[in-house]
């Protein structure tokens, strides 16, 4: 869909706050959007933010507008669910990054203008500039009692997924030595992981120590990728690819034999499986 090139930023935002303020109209809105709240919309903010990450890797421009888009809707629907509770405006959250930027780019915003000429940093000066005053932000919130004082694997934040957030916490460890050194240790706590599930299973423990126990696995599995350098996530995107080629190569296989996949055996499609690792998918 293609906009006048004459339409605003402004005008386009504005437009899509009041078709959101009206989904949510108690009267002449809509069910499924009525029927919402907060927790119910945070897994789509989730899933819409990986579906951009996904549009940029295909370098998919279409798609990433469209993606990007979606996802403006979770921050505009948060912030429509917010105001009806009496709580923050979409102006409030803009407000508050737009401030957040500017404190936090003092050699850009000198003084807090930003018709001032810059300093002139590089990318690694500018990185630590960021951390050493959101540090400052951090000290003085805790010293007025805003919020706790941090304990040491507070500084990693939980704005990263799950596998990320594993991976910090673990450098975050190592930094005062409590890490190992080399990648075997590693995979002996894997093992050792692995037998407590099967032992948890064969006692027919339940759903919560199965949970528990393979969150053990996913962590140790995450610390053994970092020991060796490997990208967790990079690494489970690629395995998802693997999966999705190898089971097209069953789906067309079988459309070949004019069978369909509800039709074959496991048997049938795990020796198709082997075929596609064969021929290198």
């Amino acid at each position: 869909m293609s906009v006048p090139a004459s339409t605003t930023p402004e005008q386009a935002l504005t437009e899509l706050l009041a078709i959101m303020a009206r989904l949510r109209d108690p009267v002449q809105g809509c069910a499924w959007d009525l029927a919402q709240d907060m927790q119910s919309l945070a897994p789509y903010t989730i899933e819409e933010a990986y579906e951009v990450v996904e549009a940029i890797a295909q370098g998919d421009a279409q798609a990433q507008c469209e993606e990007l888009g979606d996802l403006l809707l979770q921050i505009v629907f948060q912030a429509q669910l917010a105001s009806e509770q009496g709580g923050f405006r979409f102006a409030d959250v803009a407000a508050a990054i737009s401030a957040k930027l500017i404190r936090r780019h003092p050699h850009i915003f000198r003084d807090g203008r930003l018709d001032l000429p810059r300093i002139e940093l590089t990318p690694e000066q500018v990185s630590a500039q960021w951390d050493e005053i959101k540090a400052v932000e951090k000290a003085i919130s805790a010293a007025q009692g805003k919020v706790a004082t941090p304990a040491f694997l507070d500084k990693v934040g939980a704005g990263h997924s799950p596998l990320r957030r594993a991976e910090k916490l673990q450098a975050r460890a190592g930094e005062v030595g409590y890490d190992w050194q080399d990648p075997r240790p590693v995979l002996a706590k894997l093992r050792e992981e692995l037998d407590e599930f099967e032992q948890a299973l064969d006692h027919g423990l339940g759903q919560d120590a199965l949970q528990d126990e393979l969150g053990d696995i996913l962590f140790c599995t995450t610390n053994l990728a970092r020991q060796v350098g490997v990208d967790s996530e990079q690494a489970l995107l690629g395995g998802i690819a693997k999966f999705r080629r190898r089971f097209g190569y069953i789906e067309q296989a079988l459309g070949k034999r004019g069978e369909s996949l509800s039709d074959a055996s496991l048997a049938e499609m795990e020796a198709l499986w082997q075929g596609a690792k064969r021929e290198g998918m």
